[in-house]
């Protein structure tokens, strides 16, 4: 089993719905569909209170290069288009729509499937780009553009992601299982944009046997090598997985097309197949709910738009003792305020969980036991870059790579003393770009 090769924990996997099928959600009473669901820019509103839409309809069109579009998950009456609290922990300009029942796609869309072999580079980015693809596993990069890097620079390997890493998650998982056709065929697609010439992966945890055995099974005849990585976490940050696959590392300063890697979710895989081949839109995913304090955690196939509330309550409802909710996995998810959020493109889980325990636990002094050092997967020292944040030490945290963190929290989980190391990471880090946006105006 293949791994990275600095730091990394192994927590609990708590993998509790790796079993349980994805079941349809029924299409709620009201959509709340973010424009803002992609790094970037959020998409310009092209739909206003009255429109009638298409399930598929363009209601959000792509603004700027870094930027995707936005589509209407169901048919119905748009009922307005105002600021929503966003599961990011922010507000963002957000579509509502009234559904009308009839879950009617507009026309030419989710067609039956068509064979993409004759269409050009240009006819698949296009249809990506029109589709409102992003990164399903977390980062939300528009994936027009992350297919299409510098002319200069050559893509010989192509890796998509099964690593599914976060304890609770096993959206992927049920994915690979349930959808191994289509994770194949969207990886032929992306691999056909670079010539043929790229070796192709599909990197999976040895904790999730049936799906490398599936995958394995479906990908060998096609020149398609599933690598089985060893259960630790982060394996599935990017340039970890790419480490451990390849042996290349990714520099400070340096993305992955620069050691000639492209790296892809499995979702995101389907994702692009349904976009060429069905001519279908970015409008739905399959979210994990889990946690110890919903009543039946499930893997559910929602619409981009379904409220937390409304997902609760498909899912038994909550627990009196729920105390907190997260958007994601326990690792890098963020807490929301409200169960009025809806879930967006990037939502992979929802977690219903207890956590007096952790609340009970107060941050103490640094002893300096290096654990946090030992576990980083990026070298770093998160001890001494919380240190020089908690004193605004502005300066001296740039010099410490404070831009090389990739907040995965391996950090915090280690430390004896309950230091709160990844809130002061972000913390320096949005006093930094503050300081440095200031300078600029």
């Amino acid at each position: 089993m293949k791994t990275f090769k600095t730091g990394g924990i192994h927590p609990p996997e708590s993998k509790f719905t790796e079993n349980t099928p994805v079941e349809l959600m029924p299409v709620p009473k009201e959509l709340a569909i973010s424009l803002n669901q992609h790094l970037g820019k959020p998409a310009k509103p092209v739909v206003k209170a009255g429109s009638e839409v298409k399930k598929g309809e363009l209601i959000g069109e792509a603004d700027g290069f870094i930027s995707a579009n936005v589509h209407a998950s169901t048919s119905g009456k748009v009922k307005s288009v105002k600021p929503h609290p966003h599961p990011g922990g922010h507000y963002a300009m957000t579509v509502f729509i009234t559904p009308d029942g009839q879950d009617e796609w507009a026309e030419g869309l989710n067609t039956d499937p068509v064979d993409w072999h004759g269409f050009s580079k240009e006819d698949i980015i296009g249809k990506i780009k029109n589709a409102g693809i992003v990164g399903m596993g977390g980062a939300g990069f528009p994936t027009n553009v992350k297919l299409a890097p510098p002319p200069d620079k050559k893509i010989d390997t192509i890796i998509l992601n099964g690593a599914e890493c976060e304890p609770f998650l096993t959206a992927d998982h049920r994915l690979m299982l349930e959808s191994p056709e289509e994770i194949v065929e969207g990886l032929n697609i992306i691999t056909s944009l670079f010539g043929g010439e790229a070796r192709a992966y599909i990197g999976i945890e040895s904790n999730k046997k049936d799906a490398i055995e599936t995958l394995t099974s479906h990908a060998s005849s096609k020149g398609i090598e599933v690598v089985s990585l060893k259960t630790k976490y982060p394996q599935g940050a990017e340039k970890q997985l790419i480490n451990a696959i390849t042996g290349r590392t990714i520099e400070p300063g340096e993305l992955p097309f620069d050691k000639g890697c492209l790296v892809q979710n499995i979702a995101t895989a389907v994702a692009v197949y349904e976009a060429v081949c069905k001519n279908k839109p970015l409008v739905d995913r399959v979210v994990t709910v889990s946690g110890l304090e919903i009543g039946k955690p499930k893997n559910i196939r929602a619409l981009v738009g379904t409220s937390f509330r409304d997902i609760s309550l498909f899912c038994g409802n909550l627990k009196e003792s729920t105390n907190q909710i997260i958007s994601g996995g326990p690792m890098m998810g963020k807490a929301v305020y409200t169960l009025d959020v809806p879930i967006i493109k990037t939502t992979s889980g929802m977690l219903f969980i207890n956590n007096v325990g952790i609340e009970k636990a107060r941050e103490r002094t640094c002893i300096r036991c290096g654990k946090c050092v030992d576990v980083c997967p990026q070298g770093l020292a998160p001890w001494l870059l919380a240190n020089v944040a908690q004193l605004r030490e502005f300066d001296e945290i740039q010099l410490l790579g404070l831009a090389n963190c990739t907040e995965c929290g391996s950090c915090t989980y280690v430390c004896p003393s309950k230091r709160e190391l990844v809130h002061w990471i972000k913390y320096a880090k949005a006093l930094v770009n503050n300081r440095q946006k200031r300078k600029s105006a």
